[in-house]
C-alpha cells in the first residue's frame, strides 16, 4: 500500500470512529512509552510533516544542543484506546523518530529493530516472534507507594468464578482485541497475584509494537479496577518472578517455516540449529538487552522456572532455549522459545539483539552443543563443567560488561543506540550499587 493511500485510509477510519484526539507514542532507550497528544484536526499536518518535540528531555535521545526532533506517525499502528470515554474517542499511533535533518534517528529503538530486520530480509528471512506476558496485579493501599500485596490467592491455571483477577483478565483480552491484537490464552500463573497473557505471533516489528501496546493496555485496564499492574521481574522475594518467554521462528520468502525439517528428531532444520547456536553464544551480552534491570537478575536464579544456565532442550524448562514439541500438521509452528527475556525490556532492542545473535549463528554456520533434557537446577558444579554449561550473568553489571564486549550485538544496536543504552544502564547499576538496603542494616547494623 502506498503512503498516500495509507494516509487516506487512516483519515477515513478516523472520521468513521469520530476520533477527537490522537495519542502519538514512541519509546525511549530503556523502553518507557512516551506520548504527545494532538487534536484530530492536527493529524493531517502530523502525517505530512511530523510533530516536533524536545529530544533532550527523553532518556537516551538528543543532547541539550540538539533538542529538536520529529515524530512521524505510522498509519499501520492506528487503534482506538478502548478505555477512553465513548463520548470523546482517542486514537493511538506509534511513531518513528526523525532528526532535524529529515533522517531517521539512529538512536530510535524502533529504527534499530527495522535495521536488523532488513539484514534478515537480505538473507531471505522474516523474523516472527510470539511473546508471553507475565505480570502481577496488586491492590492500591492508598499510601504514596504501592505495597506488594497480591489481591488473590490463586495458583497456576486456578479458576474462581468470583475472582476479581479473572474479570480483569477478561477485560484486558477484550481491550486488546479492540486494539487489533489477537490473544491466544490468558490464565493465572504460579504465584499469588501473578497472571499471564499470550499474544499471537507476528513479524518482529508488529510484535514489538504489540508488546508496547499490551503493557499499556494491561496497566490501563487494571487501573479501572483500582489495581496496579506491574511488569517488575521479581517484585516479591521467594516466589516466581515474571518473564516474557518469546517464541521465535524464521520464515522464507515463500512463507515456509525455515526452522522445520521433517527428518530431524527435534524437527529442526540446519538453519534452526545455527540460529540457536548463535543465541547461546551471545547469551551473556544478550542478557543485558532482554533482562535489562537490576531486578531482572533477582528472577534469573535456579529454582523458580527461570533459566540461569546457557543450554537448550525440549522438555527442559530450566534451559535457556526450549523447543516446543512437534505435532503432525503443525510444521509452521516449529519454533525456539527463548526463556530469559522479561517484560521490563525494550522489545525493539530485545528483538533486534535476539535476531542479530541468531543471524550470526547462521552466517558462521555455528553448531549448538548437545541438548540437555535433565533438570539443570539439580546439577552440581562438576556436572555443569562436564557438560560445558555456562551460566547467565548474575548481575546487571556483569551483563553490561558482556554486552560491551559483544561486537555483534553492539553493531546491531548501532553506535548511537549502543552508547546511549550503555550510559543509561551503567547509571542504573552504579546507583543501585551504592544504595544501603534494609537487608544490609538488618544483617550488619549490630554485628559488624
Amino acid at each position: 500500500m502506498s503512503e498516500h493511500h495509507a494516509c487516506q485510509e487512516l483519515n477515513e477510519r478516523i472520521a468513521a470512529d469520530g476520533v477527537q484526539f490522537v495519542s502519538l507514542q514512541f519509546t525511549d532507550i530503556p523502553g518507557a512509552v512516551k506520548n504527545v497528544t494532538i487534536p484530530v484536526d492536527r493529524l493531517g499536518e502530523a502525517l505530512e510533516r511530523g510533530v516536533w518535540f524536545d529530544g533532550s528531555s527523553i532518556e537516551g535521545f538528543a543532547r541539550i544542543y540538539e533538542t529538536d526532533m520529529r515524530l512521524l506517525p505510522d498509519p499501520a499502528t492506528y487503534c482506538i484506546l478502548p478505555w477512553e470515554p465513548a463520548t470523546c474517542p482517542v486514537a493511538r499511533l506509534i511513531c518513528d523518530v526523525y532528526t532535524p535533518h529529515d533522517q531517521l534517528f539512529e538512536g530510535d529503538p524502533r529504527r534499530v529493530l527495522k535495521r536488523v530486520l532488513a539484514e534478515a530480509a537480505a538473507l531471505g528471512y522474516r523474523f516472527n516472534v510470539g511473546p508471553e506476558f507475565e505480570f502481577f496485579l496488586f491492590r492500591m493501599d492508598g499510601a504514596p507507594h504501592i505495597q506488594p500485596v497480591p489481591h488473590d490467592v490463586g495458583g497456576y491455571f486456578d479458576f474462581s468464578p468470583r475472582d476479581t483477577a479473572a474479570r480483569v483478565r477478561q477485560d484486558i483480552s477484550v481491550a486488546l482485541k479492540a486494539m487489533g491484537i489477537q490473544v491466544e490464552k490468558v490464565h493465572h500463573e504460579v504465584s499469588s497475584g501473578q497472571h499471564e497473557i499470550d499474544i499471537h505471533y507476528a513479524d518482529a516489528l508488529t510484535s514489538a509494537d504489540h508488546v508496547i501496546t499490551t503493557k499499556y493496555a494491561i496497566r490501563a485496564v487494571a487501573q479501572t479496577h483500582g489495581l496496579c499492574a506491574t511488569f517488575m521481574p521479581k517484585p516479591i522475594f521467594g516466589i516466581n518472578g515474571s518473564g516474557m518467554h518469546t517464541h521465535q521462528s524464521l520464515f522464507d520468502a515463500g512463507g515456509n517455516n525455515a526452522f522445520f525439517a521433517p527428518d530431524d528428531p527435534y524437527r529442526l532444520s540446519a538453519v534452526a540449529y545455527q540460529f540457536i547456536a548463535g543465541q547461546l553464544a551471545h547469551a551473556p551480552g544478550l542478557a543485558a538487552l532482554v533482562a535489562p534491570t537490576v531486578n531482572s537478575y533477582k528472577r534469573l536464579v535456579p529454582g523458580y522456572e527461570a533459566p540461569a544456565y546457557i543450554c537448550w532442550g525440549q522438555v527442559n524448562r530450566s534451559a535457556l532455549i526450549r523447543i516446543p514439541r512437534y505435532s503432525p500438521g503443525w510444521e509452521q509452528a516449529t519454533r525456539a522459545e527463548l526463556r530469559c527475556p522479561d517484560p521490563s525490556c525494550n522489545p525493539y532492542l530485545a528483538f533486534a539483539g535476539m535476531l542479530a545473535a541468531g543471524l550470526d549463528g547462521i552466517r558462521r554456520r555455528m553448531t549448538p552443543p548437545p541438548p540437555v533434557e535433565e533438570n539443570v537446577y539439580g546439577f552440581d558444579d562438576s556436572r555443569l563443567r562436564e557438560l560445558h554449561i555456562d551460566t547467565l550473568p548474575r548481575t546487571l553489571g556483569e551483563a553490561l560488561l558482556a554486552l560491551e564486549a559483544d561486537e555483534v550485538l553492539i553493531a546491531a544496536l548501532g553506535p548511537e543506540a549502543s552508547r546511549r543504552y550503555l550510559e543509561a544502564k551503567w547509571r542504573e547499576w552504579h546507583e543501585y550499587s551504592t544504595q544501603v538496603t534494609d537487608w544490609e542494616r538488618r544483617r550488619y547494623l549490630e554485628t559488624a
